[in-house]
């Protein structure tokens, strides 16, 4: 029994030799400081230091000069497909409404139907090129007033919006063009608004207090 019990023990200290952990391992007050929530506890035969596995960096890596948020070419074929597919589906109910509203008195036969098709598809088609032209000009006049400045801020946002409103609407003329700027800079300046809505209601309360 005692030789069976030694061999067992030389068995454990050849594989603790094995994995490195022959020497002095981690003691319990080593271990006490790492957080171990959503792992197993850390074997004793693994020659690793655990104050390495606390992660109080950033979990991925960026390239040199990256952002953390993506910039306004990346998020442009994004807005750009969002708007059109947004003004295909607007349309399509668009086209719904009105294809029903003009055969309302012709019965229910293939010729309504197609021109309910009809209305619906161009409907959709005219509200997509419309909504996907604003965010192209949008989309395009961010990336080059961000690349102009060197800076991201809602300085942008207002001025790109601004200038695809007073472009879209050129072809009325001066009055068009400022109508257009005009209700450009609105829609953008309640975008940003929108966006700094709580940081400007905590600036608020701290001067309150």
């Amino acid at each position: 029994m005692e030789s069976g019990g030694g061999s067992g023990n030389k068995t454990t200290g050849g594989l603790a030799g094995f994995f490195g952990a022959g020497g002095a391992g981690y003691s319990h007050a080593d271990l006490a400081g790492v957080p171990l929530t959503g792992m197993n506890p850390l074997s004793p035969y693994l020659n690793v230091d655990p104050r390495y596995l606390v992660q109080d960096t950033d979990e991925f890596i960026l390239p040199t000069g990256a952002n953390k948020t993506r910039g306004r070419f990346e998020l442009a074929f994004f807005t750009i497909g969002g708007c059109c597919m947004t003004g295909a589906a607007f349309g399509a109910m668009n086209g719904l409404r009105l294809g029903l509203k003009e055969t309302q008195n012709m019965p229910w036969s293939k010729p309504r139907n197609v021109q309910i098709l009809n209305m619906v598809t161009r409907q959709g088609a005219l509200w997509a090129n419309t909504l996907g032209s604003l965010a192209l000009l949008y989309s395009a006049f961010g990336v080059i007033i961000e690349k102009t400045r060197g800076a991201e801020d809602d300085l942008n946002t207002v001025a790109a919006g601004t200038m695809t409103g007073m472009l879209y609407k050129c072809t009325g003329g001066f009055r068009g063009a400022a109508r257009g700027g005009l209700a450009g800079l609105a829609l953008t300046s309640l975008y940003a608004l929108y966006n700094n809505w709580e940081h400007m209601k905590g600036s608020l309360l701290q001067q309150s207090l």
